[in-house]
C-alpha cells in the first residue's frame, strides 16, 4: 500500500485535547481491528490473541475470516470491559515485536510493531485519548507542555546517569498510568521522591528532606519560587504520605505534581557539571 497523500504531503490532524482517558469509544475498539489488520494481523490470529487476554474461548463454529471471524473479533471488542481494550492494544505490539502470526507486508523498512504503534499513536493525537503506545506500553499521555516536561526530565537524568531519579520519575509516569484507576498518591510519592533525589545530588547534601534543601540552600531554586516549591512539598507529603479519609486527590492534582517535579528536575539537572 503506497503512503496516503496526506502522510506524503506533511499534513496532519492537530492535536486535540485529551478528553478520554478512563474509557475506550466504540470508534477506538473498532479502529484497533483496522489497524492490526492493516499492520499485518489476520482475523484468526487476532481473535486468537484477544480471546487469550480476555480468558474466553473463540466460537468453534466460526472458520472463514471475513464476515464470521472477523465479527466475532469485533464483538468480543465492542462488549469487554474499556481497560481490555488497551491491553489487547499491547498485546497486539507484543505479536508485532516477536513476529508472531503475522502476514506478508509490504510497507518498505517500517516493521509491524513500528506500524501498528504509529498508526495509534497517532489515532490517539487525533481524537484526544490520553494514552500513548511506548515501547509497547501505553503510557498516560499528557498535554505538549507535560510531555515535554515529564518525559524530556527522565530522558535528561537517564543521559546524566542520575538513574535513581530517573527511575523514580518513571514509577510516577507509570503508576499515572496504571488501569483501570491510577495509583494517583503513588504517583505523588514517586514524583517528589525523583526532585528530592537529584536536589540532594545538587547540592551534595545526601541526607536532608526537600523542604530542608530548600531553606538550607537558597540558591538551589530561584526565589520566589522556592517558596512555591516548599508549599508544593508540604502538599505532596499532605497528599502522598499521610492521606487523610476522604482527602485523596484526584487525578488532575497529581498529574500537576507529576508535571512540576518534571520542570524541576530539568532545572536542577542543569546544574550539574557534565
Amino acid at each position: 500500500m503506497t503512503e496516503r497523500f496526506s502522510r506524503r504531503h506533511g499534513y496532519s490532524e492537530q492535536e486535540a485535547e485529551i478528553t478520554v482517558r478512563n474509557d475506550a469509544p466504540d470508534e477506538l475498539r473498532s479502529v484497533v481491528v483496522e489497524v492490526a489488520y492493516e499492520s499485518g494481523l489476520k482475523p484468526g490470529p487476532l481473535r486468537s490473541l484477544i480471546c487469550r487476554v480476555l480468558r474466553t474461548a473463540p466460537n468453534p463454529n466460526n472458520w472463514s475470516d471475513f464476515p464470521n471471524v472477523d465479527n466475532e473479533v469485533r464483538d468480543h471488542l465492542r462488549d469487554c470491559e474499556w481497560y481490555h481494550v488497551y491491553d489487547v492494544i499491547e498485546e497486539i505490539y507484543s505479536t508485532f515485536s516477536s513476529g508472531g502470526m503475522v502476514a506478508p507486508r509490504s510497507r518498505g523498512s517500517m516493521d509491524a510493531a513500528e506500524d501498528f504503534s504509529e498508526k495509534m499513536n497517532r489515532y490517539f493525537r487525533g481524537r484526544g485519548i490520553g494514552w500513548q503506545l511506548i515501547d509497547g506500553q501505553l503510557e498516560v499521555r499528557g498535554p505538549e507542555s507535560f510531555e515535554e516536561a515529564v518525559h524530556g526530565a527522565r530522558d535528561l537524568l537517564g543521559e546524566l546517569g542520575r538513574n535513581t531519579a530517573a527511575s523514580e520519575l518513571h514509577e510516577a509516569i507509570l503508576d499515572l498510568s496504571r488501569r483501570p484507576e491510577s495509583d494517583v498518591t503513588g504517583a505523588i510519592q514517586h514524583a517528589m521522591a525523583a526532585l528530592e533525589c537529584l536536589a540532594r545530588d545538587v547540592a551534595e547534601d545526601p541526607k536532608l528532606t526537600l523542604g530542608e534543601l530548600i531553606k538550607r540552600h537558597p540558591g538551589l531554586i530561584p526565589k520566589p519560587l522556592d517558596q512555591a516549591l516548599e508549599k508544593a512539598w508540604g502538599y505532596a507529603s499532605e497528599t502522598g504520605r499521610h492521606l487523610k479519609e476522604g482527602k485523596a486527590p484526584d487525578f488532575e492534582e497529581a498529574e500537576l505534581v507529576v508535571g512540576l517535579s518534571g520542570t524541576l528536575c530539568r532545572y536542577l539537572a542543569r546544574k550539574i557539571n557534565p
